[in-house]
């Protein structure tokens, strides 16, 4: 009795170790589905932003508050994928990555998930300005971490020794610089705007706007192709 129960016992423990992996998958689709569909939220309310000739300015500004709120979701979905996709990787044993590695993954993850919703709730503050900062010094360390990470596996075969893995984290790398990109061309935005609100809208305020959001877009649309490109490599595993 006492051996059926241990071997119930262990067959169960390798059930929920079998699963692991597998969830940690789909946590990764899960996170790359939220990122890419709120982004393309942010996307159409910001196309309708742009449309002056159709909506007062307070409708027009209440499009942009939602615009922020939705933008948390792909910002939160961002600072997830680092940690879980080295897990996904170590789990599904295309690379043994160091555990210290994993650990310090996790934890720089959450604290720019932290960063990130300490600054929407202290919006225009110092304390967010602070917020931003770290997190910009952040997205340059990890972006260039998996540049490296992708170009050395491509020249020397390893860490990551499938191509189209390589290829993944040399494509996410791309996605930090282009993400980065939105945010520097996007700074303008703060005075254009607060141009529109104090002098009212014209051709001599929204035009200037309008600009920076088209030169905005051209990164946007970079992130979203990179996006798909990573997807394809991960789920079609191409032989390159």
């Amino acid at each position: 009795m006492r051996d059926s129960c241990n071997s119930f016992a262990k067959g169960e423990l390798v059930s929920l170790a079998d699963l692991a992996y597998p969830t940690l998958v789909y946590a990764h689709l899960l996170l790359f589905v939220l990122w890419l569909g709120a982004d393309v939220g942010v996307f159409v309310l910001g196309q309708h932003f742009r449309r002056r000739e159709d909506y007062t300015l307070e409708q027009r500004i209440a499009l942009l508050k939602l615009l922020v709120e939705i933008d948390m979701v792909p910002r939160s979905a961002w600072a997830l994928m680092v940690p879980l996709s080295l897990s996904v990787v170590d789990l599904g044993g295309w690379w043994n990555v160091p555990a210290w590695l994993v650990i310090t993954a996790w934890v720089v993850g959450l604290f720019w998930l932290a960063l990130v919703w300490d600054s929407h709730k202290h919006d225009q503050t110092p304390r967010a300005a602070r917020n931003r900062k770290i997190e910009g010094w952040l997205r340059w360390l990890i972006g260039g971490f998996y540049l490296w990470l992708g170009g050395q596996s491509l020249i020397a075969g390893a860490p990551l020794e499938p191509n189209w893995l390589a290829w993944k984290a040399l494509m996410f790398g791309l996605i930090f610089v282009s993400a980065i990109m939105i945010d520097v061309t996007f700074k303008p935005v703060g005075a254009q705007l607060t141009a529109v609100l104090e002098q009212g809208s014209s051709d001599e305020t929204e035009i200037p706007l309008r600009r920076t959001m088209d030169k905005t877009r051209l990164w946007v649309w970079a992130v979203y192709i990179l996006l798909l490109i990573t997807a394809f490599l991960g789920n079609v595993k191409p032989l390159l």
